[in-house]
């Protein structure tokens, strides 16, 4: 039997250093899976130039990524339970570096495209093996707890990050910028991957006990599912191929439920959902990124398209978002030793259901004709960042633990999979919901402004009604977004009741916690 157990662990003077270089290794990897999904937005315009990429096919550079990363997760969780964790984390920061310099070297569209599958298909290995290796290399207690707090500082931080790097590097060079934002992964990927052995401990493998149909099932059904989702928010939901796409997609989903309830060694093991608290959080962290994801969207276009900032700038505004949840992890690490995860989370859920409220309050002008009117980002916009930031920091630290407690040592890389997924998969459904809310203002107000030219009336100046449409669309869309961040909140108070010294224990699951 493979010795489970880290050297790290051990009381020699040098553990706590081995601890830590772990890690860095692991938040490095969830840094660079997180903000490759945004990095290269500021640069799609230049991506597009470059390699003559039509208006039509510009989304997949996102969505290539998006699709793989959602659709591989589950499968990537399990093969890491089954043929080792450490070597799944390698093997995925490997594909991701590999790929990403094939990116950043693309010489057309295909290419590109495919480079970004392909880093998807590695994000999809190294993201849930990163979250199981927290648990089984750090102790239970305030060193894992600590652990989780950076971990989960870096899946919100990810985000912002990426908006930063991408629109300085967009900057540096337009033509040769946008290849930096693929290229830099490239060495810090393999890099992490060659030292992980050194600092990281290998899981026990299970070879052989791989559910093939449950894998095929539950893969396809995925990407049909987050192919349709994606596909709503461009095309909307009446849309032939979103209505083919999820339909097929839910269709295997439910194939994949019935095989797994009948098959010796499962892909998910639905043991993973009978704790209430485990499977309130996954909800949580369902409805919570949604809610996020949103905020950057329509604010990076917001500051950009309405206030003029340049894309360096408009990454730069972003940058109190990152020190705001990194205080927030540091608060957080400490406080769930001695607080209830319930009213960190609770408390946070609520602090950034306020923040994107505090969005939907930006000043629009809606009677004709229509003047310029723009927020002001001191007041309008920084005060809701920064409250924004400390309720994810605080949402995203107990949850993320609550996720994974308790879980047997060979779920650890599917429950990783499944709080991923759940990630991925809500983001995409919250963004296509809340674009298709902001699509729905936008083409109401459109055929007003038409009535009021045919009807002899001034609309406004046309550079004027774009903006001010474009901020009420977001403006029902930022609320949109907080009764989501409600809703998570809600479940989140009622349901989440495990204390917070029963963190501090390792242990076998129990289907009653707290």
């Amino acid at each position: 039997m493979t010795d489970t157990t880290p050297d790290t662990e051990s009381s020699s003077p040098g553990a706590g250093q081995h601890l830590g270089w772990a890690l860095v290794l692991i938040c490095v990897a969830q840094l660079m899976v997180v903000l490759d999904g945004t990095i290269a937005n500021i640069a799609i315009p230049f991506i597009s130039t470059d390699l003559e990429i039509d208006e039509a096919n510009r989304t997949w550079i996102v969505t290539g990524y998006a699709l793989a990363f959602g659709g591989l997760l589950l499968l990537g969780g399990r093969l890491g339970d089954l043929y080792g964790r450490r070597r799944l984390f390698m093997t995925g920061l490997i594909l991701f570096a590999v790929a990403s310099g094939l990116g950043g070297l693309a010489t057309n569209e295909a290419m590109l495209i495919g480079s970004r599958a392909l880093q998807g298909a590695g994000a999809a290995m190294a993201a849930p093996a990163a979250l199981a290796l927290i648990t089984t290399t750090f102790p239970a207690g305030p060193s894992r707890n600590r652990a989780f707090a950076v971990y989960a500082a870096m899946s919100g931080v990810g985000a912002a990050v990426g908006l930063i790097l991408g629109g300085w590097l967009t900057g540096l060079d337009p033509e040769l910028g946008w290849r930096l934002t693929f290229l830099i992964n490239t060495p810090i990927g393999l890099a992490a991957a060659l030292l992980a052995p050194r600092f990281l401990a290998e899981s026990e493998p299970h070879p052989g006990e791989m559910d093939v149909p449950g894998a095929i099932t539950a893969t396809l059904g995925l990407l049909g599912v987050v192919y349709g989702i994606t596909r709503a928010g461009e095309d909307g939901w009446g849309d032939t191929w979103t209505i083919a796409s999820l339909g097929s997609g839910l269709v295997l989903l439910v194939a994949f439920g019935v095989i797994e309830s009948r098959v010796a060694h499962p892909l998910l093991p639905f043991r993973v959902f009978l704790n209430r608290t485990r499977a309130s959080s996954f909800v949580a962290m369902f409805l919570a990124p949604a809610a996020m994801f949103a905020m950057f969207y329509f604010l990076s276009q917001y500051i950009q398209l309405v206030m003029g900032y340049s894309p360096l700038h408009a990454g730069v505004a972003f940058l109190p978002f990152c020190f705001g949840i990194m205080a927030a992890a540091a608060i957080g690490s400490n406080l769930i030793n001695h607080v209830d995860p319930r009213f960190l989370a609770g408390v946070g859920t609520l602090m950034a259901a306020g923040g994107l409220f505090g969005f939907s309050r930006l000043p629009y002008d809606d009677t004709f004709p229509l003047g310029h009117t723009e927020a002001s980002y001191w007041t309008d916009l920084l005060p809701f960042i920064l409250v924004m930031s400390f309720g994810m920091g605080m949402t995203f630290i107990p949850l993320t633990l609550t996720a994974v407690h308790h879980l047997r040592t060979e779920d650890s890389g599917i429950g990783s999979g499944v709080l991923n997924t759940m990630q991925q998969v809500g983001g995409a459904l919250g963004l296509s919901i809340l674009a298709t809310v902001f699509t729905t203002v936008l083409n109401n107000r459109q055929d007003d402004v038409a009535a009021a030219g045919a009807s002899g009336t001034n609309p406004g100046d046309p550079a004027a009604i774009a903006s001010q449409l474009f901020t009420e669309g977001a403006t029902h869309a930022f609320l949109v977004g907080a009764l989501m961040m409600l809703a998570a909140s809600v479940i989140v108070w009622v349901f989440l009741d495990v204390k917070h010294a029963e963190l501090a224990t390792d242990g076998p699951e129990g289907v009653h916690v707290g």
